[in-house]
């Protein structure tokens, strides 16, 4: 029953009712005036209610029965009562009559129709308390005048505008989160209707629809932009142009004062397009217009907006607009900084949301990310790294190598940004393995990487890679087996550059924690001048190994003055640097001396800051004994071939050569954490492995860590000096020297130790077996050299009747030029690498007996040298040896 589609009445309808012109009521209903109660009115109404509701338009004679009745009950007396209840039964009332009498509706004055309407309207805010007792009376009205599209007669009306507006304005405000699907569904078709049917909205209009959609506005009643939004999801293809006649006059021709949204219009655009991309077809031209405007501010809004509706999950805009997508991209290159700025991070939400315009976005944040702008470099890694953490599949490897030069940005910020980002990538796809192996291949080079900015000049630099380490690369909160699992495998995987950087952090911290229990030796001492001149040369020292060292040295004296007056604390710092230290107890030490030192009235505290930068650095929170324990067992599991070795991409060598050389490390800056039988054992197991560095790296862990052997460990003494015997006699050079490095080290009979190796190996020199004489001149030379007191004299006849008469001077094959410079060993003969190591031999030897003759090693030196260049038939293989 569309009232907009019928015809006009055919004629008005007069003031009478029947042939008297009386109004005749219904049966049982007495006259309604203003003489009765409004109690007996309000019960008098509710049947005439009950009448309209029961008839239908195909009653002719009670339609014209009641028509006076209809006139009656649009008198100015009932559209302005003052009781409530009784508007709203005349107005359920009304709506019938509407119904009843369509299409020709008995009231025929433009004046009344509009009347009426707004009457109408004013009732329907009794919909807003669904717990009233007249809601159902209230839905019912919506529910009457939705189905009939009552309001389509307003059309005919000149003001008719107002009327919309008042309605609209009245649904909007009364829906809310206690209404169903059903109220909700009226509104809309009793909208929907209004906007579809009608010549057109008026900016007024349409702005009582818009203004639900301002954040402010959607905040506060989330029903009303529910309401808007499917209204004109339901009304799009009418109501699209007068939305583009709107954003055209403020946008393209600056009308602002034709709407007071004109201040919302990016909000709104983005609002619209989130409902239907649809609503906006004619209008994002316009927005590319804007995005050329000559106002940096202006196109800094425009482009806000664009990254929004390009970056939104479900947004196809960059391929059904491409001309304006390319504009926007040009504004990564715009002159406007934030512009620049706005255009870097909207690629994150992209690089997210629509993975498939990566490609696009790449060539962009590579000029981006060599910005003049610190700001805008900055955020292009944290554009790039927020992307990958999502999914590193969202970015490619072009894109990730931006975030890797920047590692090496002039700014610290930047820098730190970068290394940080990546640190966070190599925990989440390597170390956590989240995407699976493919993703942590991709990600590999991230750990060398890190490592490698060690060698920077920065000790900001230095400082984050060991924070790095600590909390990416080897988490240290990990309990022990997985921390060391962890570590084991990942140095098996570094490349030499990263291994040589590990190294050097490891003996940094060594170095500092040797440089701070040198501090608290010196708070034992007496106090003199020496003493303060000491301490405050280490406490300069302690002050370059943290950051600014300018204001690090105001901190460390402050700090040292603390450790000089609290004991306690003082203990705090002994256990945290001494080698029995555990990583647990470290952990405590640290938390306990921040806590001492910290102060709850002061929330950011620089010196707490520098202090705790010093105890991250000294404490040792990776390795202790039960470390190194977990450490020795992975290396067995790899030499038995249970280990993991293979799913962790090393091979079983690789880790069993790796994890010796990661011992040997450790050995150097953790020996006490070595000192047990089980530890020993595994070593034992490695000498006699046919991998010559293995074994030559074993041998170095024992000269580094076995000094409580010979008390403590007599089995493992037992065990070891014939293998270090056996190794000095007819191991490889290298593994010669260690050992006999090792037995004058850790064994107090070392002089009968030695001379067990010595006697035999001076016995055996045979000149004619060259190949056989490699390992014991290693062996002679550096036993020379570690006991010259012992060995002198035994000496001189070997090197007076073996070495130089018999070895140097002599040439028992013809050596052949190949006019290089210099060869390697492999393509020397054995005849030559002997007699280098013969001359090895010798230097060694004098180096021995300098301490004690100094001016007789210098005379032996000089005459050996005469004679091996005074010969005259001296050939070219010999020049080569004694060079």
């Amino acid at each position: 029953m569309d009232f907009a589609a019928q015809p006009k009445p055919a004629a008005a309808l007069g003031g009478v009712g029947s042939a008297d012109g009386k109004i005749a009521y219904p049966p049982g209903v007495k006259e309604i005036t203003d003489k009765i109660t409004t109690d007996e009115m309000i019960k008098r109404l509710k049947m005439v209610v009950k009448t309209f509701m029961d008839m239908d338009q195909d009653s002719e004679d009670e339609k014209q029965q009641y028509l006076p009745l209809a006139l009656h009950l649009a008198s100015e007396f009932f559209l302005r009562n003052p009781n409530k209840d009784v508007r709203l039964l005349v107005a359920c009332c009304l709506a019938d009559i509407f119904r009843i009498y369509a299409p020709e509706a008995p009231y025929t004055s433009h004046d009344k129709l509009k009347d009426i309407f707004l009457f109408i309207t004013r009732q329907l805010k009794g919909l807003e308390d669904t717990k009233s007792p007249q809601f159902n009376r209230y839905f019912y009205l919506l529910e009457n005048l939705a189905w009939v599209k009552s309001y389509n007669i307003c059309f005919e009306l000149e003001d008719c505008n107002e009327i919309f507006i008042q309605l609209f304005r009245t649904l909007f405000s009364v829906i809310n989160n206690s209404h169903n699907k059903k109220v909700q569904m009226h509104m809309l078709d009793l909208m929907s209707s209004i906007i579809m049917e009608g010549d057109g909205v008026t900016q007024e209009l349409l702005d009582s629809i818009l203004i639900n959609l301002i954040p402010a506005h959607k905040n506060l009643n989330k029903q009303s932009f529910d309401l808007a939004k499917g209204l004109l999801k339901r009304t799009v293809q009418t109501i699209e142009a007068c939305i583009a006649n709107f954003f055209n006059q403020v946008l393209v021709l600056g009308r602002s004062s034709v709407s007071d949204l004109s201040e919302h219009v990016f909000d709104l655009i983005q609002e619209l397009f989130a409902i239907d991309p649809h609503l906006l077809l004619s209008v994002m031209p316009q927005l590319e217009f804007k995005l050329k405007s000559n106002d940096g501010e202006e196109r800094l809004a425009v482009v806000r907006l664009l990254a929004k509706l390009f970056g939104s999950k479900d947004s196809d805009l960059a391929t059904q607009n491409r001309p304006l997508w390319q504009c926007f991209l040009g504004r990564f290159n715009d002159i406007h900084v934030p512009v620049r700025l706005e255009s870097v991070k909207f690629a994150s939400h992209c690089l997210m949301n629509h993975p498939d315009l990566a490609k696009d976005l790449t060539e962009y944040l590579k000029v981006r990310s060599h910005d003049p702008e610190e700001a805008i470099r900055h955020d292009v890694i944290v554009t790039i790294i927020t992307a990958a953490k999502r999914d590193l599949a969202l970015v490619n490897d072009q894109l990730l190598g931006f975030v890797r030069e920047r590692t090496l940005d002039k700014r610290w910020r930047v820098r730190k940004e970068a290394m940080m980002g990546l640190a966070q990538l190599y925990k989440k796809y390597c170390l956590h393995g989240e995407a699976g192996k493919e993703a942590a291949e991709k990600v590999s080079w991230i750990k060398d990487k890190l490592l490698h900015i060690y060698y920077q000049n920065s000790i900001d630099d230095k400082l984050l890679v060991e924070k790095i380490f600590a909390q990416y690369l080897v988490p240290h909160n990990l309990e022990t087996e997985e921390r060391m699992k962890c570590l084991y495998y990942l140095y098996a995987s570094l490349d030499p550059n990263a291994v040589k950087a590990l190294n050097e952090m490891w003996k940094c911290q060594n170095m500092l924690r040797s440089h701070v229990r040198e501090l608290l030796d010196l708070h034992k001492q007496p106090t003199s001048e020496t003493n303060c001149s000491a301490m405050f040369g280490k406490l300069m020292t302690i002050a370059k190994n943290l950051p600014d060292p300018g204001k690090a040295q105001d901190f460390v004296k402050k700090f040292n003055q603390v450790l000089g007056d609290d004991e306690k604390l003082r203990s705090q710092l002994e256990l945290l640097i001494s080698p029995t230290c555990s990583c647990k107890q470290a952990d405590v030490c640290v938390r306990e001396i921040a806590r001492k030192l910290a102060n709850p009235k002061q929330p950011t505290n620089p010196f707490l800051e520098m202090v705790k930068f010093l105890l991250e650095r000294i404490a040792p929170v990776h390795i202790d004994s039960e470390a190194i324990s977990a450490l020795v067992k992975l290396m067995n599991k790899s030499i038995e071939g249970t280990a993991d070795d293979e799913e962790e991409g090393v091979s079983p060598d690789t880790a069993i050569r790796s994890g010796l050389e990661l011992l040997k490390v450790l050995s150097f800056t953790h020996p006490t954490s070595f000192h047990s039988a089980e530890t020993y054992e595994s070593l034992l197991q490695c000498l006699r492995m046919e991998d010559d560095k293995v074994a030559e790296a074993a041998i170095q862990i024992f000269r580094n860590t076995g000094h409580k052997i010979e008390t403590d460990l007599p089995q493992i003494r037992s065990t070891l000096i014939p293998i270090l015997h056996q190794k000095a006699k007819r191991g490889t050079p290298h593994q010669a020297k260690q050992a006999v490095h090792c037995i004058h080290a850790i064994f107090t009979n070392k002089e009968v130790q030695l001379a067990q190796i010595f006697e035999p190996l001076s016995r055996s020199l045979n000149a004619d077996v060259p190949e056989q004489l490699i390992t014991p001149l290693v062996s002679l030379g550096h036993i020379s050299m570690l006991a010259p007191d012992q060995f002198a004299s035994p000496m001189k006849s070997v090197v007076a009747n073996f070495i130089v008469k018999d070895l140097l001077m002599n040439d028992r094959s013809t050596g052949e030029k190949n006019g290089k410079l210099w060869s390697p060993d492999e393509e020397v003969s054995p005849e030559v690498l002997a007699k280098v190591q013969a001359i090895k031999l010798l230097v060694r030897w004098l180096l021995g007996m300098k301490n004690n003759q100094s001016k007789s090693a210098n005379s032996t030196l000089r005459l050996l040298s005469a004679m091996l260049v005074s010969e005259g038939d001296l050939t070219e293989q010999k020049r080569i040896s004694c060079w």
